[in-house]
């Protein structure tokens, strides 16, 4: 059986429109750009930006992100011009597919499965952290045991808020993607208003005797502190999942993730900037660092409503990093790789209810009980590989497929995309060697699926039975 058969562009785009369990195109180009930046503001800017200062960059952290910036500037361009030619649900697994041939597509396909699987679980316990911040300032205190998920030395058992955000965004994304958008809106300039508050109040405090030195941990310190706080960016990478579903995708696709990469990028290095000034770096090493940046210049007021902005900030990226699993659960399914049920749609709804449930069971799962100290490191480890096979792909496709209608073209090509590779390559080497050990787990289990599942249950197989049945006759 061959392994690389290929679905052709044309093929692609006409069974998702013409599909009985197509999905409902209701999408523009400011709700995609709002999806990019629900899914990029959040645990990056709320979060990581402590650690990336703490135990990596010191106040070169502002490198850090202006590097990982770069290499995703280089890869959301090569997305950009995917997502416009080729406007349907799955994101690189989808491309990968026309590009590379099946046994790719499903490890490309496999490995953004683990991407946003983890992302959400990892987003989700970060989230109930800062809940219980949050309403433990108003005297609530919930009993150890639900509190974060099975450490006997700490005497907790199960993370009970993780596990219940979980299922009510999976409530809402099986509601329909519009109403799914207008929430997401809505939160987004919520959050966008406390990253500018924090902007303004914050400037008045730097002192830029805390910039020195630059780079206590050198230029190998930088690196680190980029390939960690990739886990950053990885949002504009869902906003191609939603390519089906936008009313004119030729034109929004490319839109959407440039404009969001963009936005989210400026506020990250001035973000950055701003928290080193105020706070000496090796004081930064907290759940809540842009909060505890204010607590620290006693600007109480202010701290309180960025914890508030950080609860919305990445309730956006848990929604979107959802909304991503269960298209490419649809997108696989619909595909014969996984089973049929999960490309099934609501008729009222038109959306996959059943992939909704099933990202929600286990996220849930691992949200609610394994710890998750190195998740941000495993999922970057796959959308780094992602972002390099897209990029390869843009080269392949510009050589087999020359004169194939692009809406949007990356420009300078190979230039720009060798550029993707080298720049994404060089922060996939710096992610440490337990992260690529669990990596090549997860590529095993996978590539059992595939020989156990996926190869005999494809449609372009079944298609290939029928032709040499068909010839035999």
């Amino acid at each position: 059986m061959n392994l690389f058969r290929k679905k052709s562009i044309g093929d692609l785009i006409a069974h998702s429109s013409q599909s009985e369990n197509s999905l409902r195109k209701a999408l523009g180009s400011f709700d995609l750009t709002m999806l990019g930046i629900g899914a990029i503001i959040g645990t990056g800017i709320f979060v990581l930006t402590g650690v990336g200062a703490a135990e990596h960059a010191g106040p070169a952290l502002v490198l850090s992100f202006i590097l990982s910036g770069i290499a995703c500037v280089f890869a959301a361009l090569c997305y950009a011009e995917f997502a416009s030619t080729v406007p349907v649900s799955g994101s690189a697994y989808t491309y990968s597919y026309a590009v590379f041939g099946e046994l790719i597509a499903w490890i490309l396909g496999w490995d953004l499965i683990l991407e946003y699987g983890l992302a959400v679980s990892a987003v989700a316990s970060g989230w109930s952290g800062y809940f219980q911040g949050l309403i433990a300032g108003f005297g609530i205190h919930l009993p150890t045991a639900i509190t974060s998920a099975y450490n006997p030395a700490k005497g907790t058992v199960v993370d009970v808020p993780a596990i219940v955000i979980i299922f009510i965004l999976a409530f809402l994304l099986i509601r329909g993607v519009k109403e799914s958008t207008r929430v997401n809106n809505l939160m987004v300039l919520i959050k966008l208003a406390v990253v500018l508050l924090f902007i303004f109040v914050g400037f008045g405090y730097v002192k830029p005797a805390n910039w020195t030195p630059f780079m206590p941990f050198g230029f190998q310190g930088v690196a680190t502190g980029a390939a960690t706080v990739f886990f950053a960016y990885i949002g504009f990478d869902a906003v191609s999942t939603a390519a089906e579903e936008v009313r004119n995708p030729q034109r929004s696709m490319p839109i959407g993730i440039i404009a969001s990469l963009v936005v989210c990028t400026i506020l990250y290095i001035i973000v950055s900037g701003i928290l080193t000034g105020i706070v000496p770096y090796k004081l930064l090493n907290v759940k809540n660092p842009v909060a505890f940046a204010l607590q620290y210049v006693h600007q109480d007021w202010a701290a309180g409503l960025i914890s508030l902005g950080a609860i919305l900030g990445i309730t956006t990226v848990l929604l979107v990093m959802m909304y991503g699993q269960t298209r490419l659960f649809y997108a696989i399914s619909r595909d014969g790789l996984l089973p049929k049920a999960l490309s099934e749609v609501n008729p009222r709804t038109k959306t996959p209810v059943k992939s909704s449930w099933l990202t929600a069971v286990v996220t849930a799962i691992f949200a609610g009980f394994v710890p998750l100290d190195k998740l941000a490191e495993l999922t970057n480890f796959g959308t780094l590989f992602a972002f390099v096979v897209v990029s390869i792909g843009i080269i392949v496709l510009r050589k087999t497929q020359p004169n194939l209608k692009r809406a949007f073209r990356v420009p300078m090509v190979p230039l720009l995309p060798i550029l993707s590779v080298l720049s994404c390559g060089y922060l996939l080497f710096n992610l440490p060697a337990l992260t690529w050990e669990g990596f090549a787990v997860w590529f095993i289990i996978g590539i059992i699926v595939y020989f156990s599942y996926g190869r005999k249950n494809s449609l372009l197989a079944k298609e290939d039975r029928e032709k040499q049945i068909k010839l035999n006759a």
